[in-house]
């Protein structure tokens, strides 16, 4: 039987990426595109695109109805950052969204559910180094908690529903093709920006802020490969740990030197994003991806930074 895809929140970071590579993987046609927004190019000339708000469940259910999707990717979020300025929209968007995705995934009988959490849901009392996939998690941003409840609904309805639900913890995430989208990771792509455009960059965390990383093809085929997992390999239905590279502000500022020699990099004060990453890990541990669904990481810190400036010196014409 041939997949019936429906990507909501496709324009975002994530989003716009995978739904490309869903297309490649089971034809254009097959992958249906939707956001609040209007379609970038790629998307829109690429396969079919619907207009969604994730809060507006009558309308979401005609979407359901019309498409009749076997699998489901839900994407629409607001992130860390932009979570702090807007709690109650953060909030509402991320777990009122999710609850009207897994309702209807349960009504219209979808096959599977992915659902992205994020190493957001640890918080101080977590272990920072080698974040274990049970510990502690007491996260303090509304990015944080509502993926954590998040967590804890996809687990409630694959227990009482059944709904083949499955879910990553992504680290920081890297890429050239899309914009940053309000996340405190987000200076791991500024900086390349503003290396290639300007020479310098001023990073709102500080010099030795360790966070876990991946670049974007990893997390790609890390989603696609967890959704191609047979069932009785899913051991884990709240979220996945993944590590990716760990990496502070001023070891990629240093691997950038290798390419660009004169490159300078300076420390902004008192950015309050500066907080939320002091409570996340330095470190995860992702030996149980590894165990259930042969999760294995290809980009390393010099592999992803080549890439990156190759790639970005041709967007933008350098």
């Amino acid at each position: 039987m041939s997949e019936k895809i429906l990507v909501i929140g496709a324009n975002g970071q994530i989003g716009s990426e995978l739904v490309i590579a869903l297309r490649k993987q089971h034809g254009g046609q097959q992958v249906i595109a939707s956001d609040i927004n209007k379609p970038v190019d790629a998307i829109k000339d690429s396969g079919p695109f619907e207009f969604a708000n994730v809060l507006d469940k009558e309308a979401l259910q005609c979407l359901f109805q019309k498409h009749q999707p076997t699998q489901v990717y839900l994407l629409a979020a607001i992130l860390s950052a932009i979570g702090e300025q807007k709690p109650k929209l953060a909030w509402d968007l991320n777990m009122n969204g999710l609850i009207n995705v897994l309702d209807l995934a349960v009504e219209f009988k979808t096959s599977k559910v992915f659902w992205p959490s994020s190493i957001a849901v640890f918080g101080p009392h977590s272990p920072r180094q080698n974040t274990p996939q049970y510990c502690i998690m007491d996260p303090n941003t509304v990015y944080g908690f509502s993926k954590l409840a998040g967590e804890r609904w996809c687990e409630y309805y694959h227990t009482k529903y059944g709904l083949d639900v499955r879910s990553i913890r992504y680290p920081g995430l890297i890429s050239w093709k899309a914009a940053p989208g309000g996340g405190t990771t987000d200076y791991a792509i500024h900086i390349f920006y503003e290396a290639l455009k300007n020479g310098t960059y001023q990073s709102f965390l500080s010099a030795g802020t360790k966070l876990p990383m991946m670049y974007m093809e990893d997390a790609i085929r890390a989603t696609l490969q967890l959704m191609e997992a047979p069932a009785e390999r899913i051991s884990i239905r709240s979220s996945y740990n993944l590590g990716g590279i760990s990496f502070t502000p001023e070891a990629l500022a240093n691997e950038i030197k290798q390419h660009i020699p004169e490159f300078t990099i300076s420390y902004a004060d008192h950015d309050p994003r500066q907080a939320i990453a002091d409570s996340w890990p330095q470190s995860v541990d992702d030996s149980q991806a590894e165990q259930d669904w042969d999760w294995k990481l290809e980009y390393d810190l010099p592999r992803m930074t080549a890439d990156m400036l190759k790639n970005l010196k041709n967007t933008l014409n350098l």
